[in-house]
């Protein structure tokens, strides 16, 4: 028992740590935003020193906060897509699970189909089609991620018909929609928290992995994978900086987040931590 408080203890500290500091960057990077677009041809493609521990890049702009501001656009976007795609899943999921045999089959052929399909492929074919641009990543982030926490739901739910309680509620008259929101919803909540968090790295990194290959945001707009696009042409002339920091600085949020949600899981899941 000791071992497992100190367990949840130490995840409860993770999960403060990785909130925190990326509640910060997103919030430094809002107020860094029109500080990373100005201009300076005086210091530019300067090496990482102490007034500029990033580097500047080839227009003299400040690398740090061009990387802070780029990765409070994508911390936003994750929020933003990973929540409409949690939601999609949720209610697929017990849509599935409670509308009968052909609901079931409609919706589990439609989670096939799409998880079939390549991640990047269908998610840059959504996003040209609606634009591009910062709708068009989050549209097709959303309609792209929701696949395998929709078919979690759906197993947690088709369990749960199956429980002792469930069968009564049904007996006494309940609606398929009121033992829904009432009995599964509170149950099914944290496996969509815990879900909705780990659905985040995944969002980031497809936003800017499409935005890299020119099927994001725009090229104006101080993003991560705006940033390495650019950064490309300058690395065979030796300006390492302009990719390794802002690439560290993406794989160190993608890591947060996923600790954040595997904290989470052990907070809100004893049987997820075990002796």
């Amino acid at each position: 028992m000791k071992r497992k408080r100190n367990q949840r203890q130490k995840a409860r500290m993770i999960l403060i740590i990785a909130v925190v500091f990326l509640a910060g960057v997103a919030i430094a990077g809002r107020l860094c935003h029109d500080a990373s677009m100005v201009t300076d041809f005086s210091r530019k493609n300067l090496s990482p020193s102490l007034k500029y521990p990033f580097g500047t890049d080839w227009l003299g702009r400040n690398m740090f906060y061009r990387t802070l501001t780029g990765l409070s656009t994508s911390i936003l976007i994750g929020i933003l897509a990973a929540g409409v795609s949690a939601v999609v899943a949720l209610i697929l999921g017990i849509c599935a699970a409670t509308l009968g045999k052909r609901a079931d089959s409609a919706i589990t052929f439609l989670i096939d189909t799409v998880m079939g399909i390549p991640h990047i492929l269908l998610l840059i074919l959504i996003s040209f089609a609606m634009g591009k641009g910062m709708k068009g990543v989050i549209t097709g982030v959303a309609l792209t991620h929701w696949t395998s926490l929709a078919r979690l739901i759906r197993g947690e739910v088709l369990q749960l018909r199956e429980s002792e309680y469930i069968q009564i509620t049904y007996k006494l008259g309940h609606s398929s929609l009121e033992v829904a929101k009432k009995h599964m919803l509170p149950h099914l909540l944290p496996q969509f928290l815990v879900g909705l968090v780990l659905l985040f790295p995944h969002a980031i990194l497809h936003e800017s992995s499409i935005t890299f290959l020119g099927f994001g945001l725009s090229s104006e707009q101080p993003a991560i994978g705006v940033i390495l696009s650019e950064s490309m042409r300058y690395l065979i002339m030796g300006k390492w900086w302009l990719a390794v920091f802002p690439g560290i600085m993406l794989v160190l949020t993608v890591i947060l987040f996923d600790q954040a949600g595997t904290s989470l899981r052990r907070i809100l899941d004893p049987n997820s931590v075990h002796e």
